[in-house]
């Protein structure tokens, strides 16, 4: 990684497919050559992923961040032999923990699932930059990452308002919308990442998506409810 940035989801599958830990590695603060400078973002987004591991029962440890220049191949050697090591302390991922397989997989799906509205909730914050490291790890509290799974948000098609207009069914990056051309569309709520993109999406003249917090999403409506019945022009 160097002009790169970090994905959440490609870690968290790697840890959830059965890696005992996961090393980021870019180049040093400060000395990178590209002017995006992505180690800034990795630094950043790496310790949110230490608090969400934390969140799903895992040692934070088992992800780990280092700069190495293309210079220090022995260095580079050492800290993989260290953090081999010291994942052999810890034990197998989730067996060190005393966290069942099927109970961990189950928990870092939950959390890969929500990375897309998890970069929307953290957006701002994970666009900072610190001069130091010290500054980053104190960055998220646990208590702000808890908050991240209680004031999820669900999202709910109005019946009333939408106009079969495809909008949101189009840009839902998991096709997690029932719908069509003149049909009044659904959310499939198992389906749904809460990234709100059907939110933003929807036309604001009809408003028909809308976020729900801390109740309970009302039922869809009858499939053969939901085609749309538009009033016909009068000629002349």
């Amino acid at each position: 990684m160097c002009s790169g940035r970090v994905d959440m989801a490609f870690v968290l599958r790697a840890l959830e497919q059965g890696a005992d830990g996961v090393v980021i590695g870019g180049c040093k603060l400060g000395e990178c050559h590209y002017v995006t400078e992505g180690n800034y973002h990795a630094l950043n987004t790496a310790h949110l992923l230490k608090k969400l591991l934390q969140r799903a029962g895992l040692n934070p440890n088992r992800l780990r961040v280092e700069w190495i220049s293309s210079s220090e191949g022995v260095r580079f050697a050492q800290i993989m032999n260290d953090f081999a090591a010291e994942l052999r302390e810890m034990g197998p991922r989730g067996e060190g923990e005393g966290l069942a397989e099927e109970e961990l997989r189950s928990r870092l799906a939950e959390i890969r699932n929500l990375v897309p509205y998890i970069k929307i909730a953290k957006r701002e914050k994970l666009a900072l930059r610190f001069d130091t490291e010290e500054e980053f790890e104190e960055l998220y509290t646990t208590e702000e990452v808890e908050e991240i799974f209680t004031d999820l948000p669900s999202y709910y098609i109005d019946p009333e308002k939408c106009q079969g207009c495809m909008i949101c069914g189009r840009k839902c990056p998991v096709h997690g919308i029932i719908g069509g051309k003149n049909l009044i569309h659904v959310i499939d709520q198992e389906t749904c990442i809460k990234c709100g993109t059907c939110f933003e999406a929807c036309p604001e003249k009809f408003g028909a998506v809308r976020p729900i917090s801390g109740e309970p999403v009302p039922d869809p409506i009858p499939e053969e409810e939901r085609i749309l019945v538009r009033a016909q022009k009068s000629a002349g």
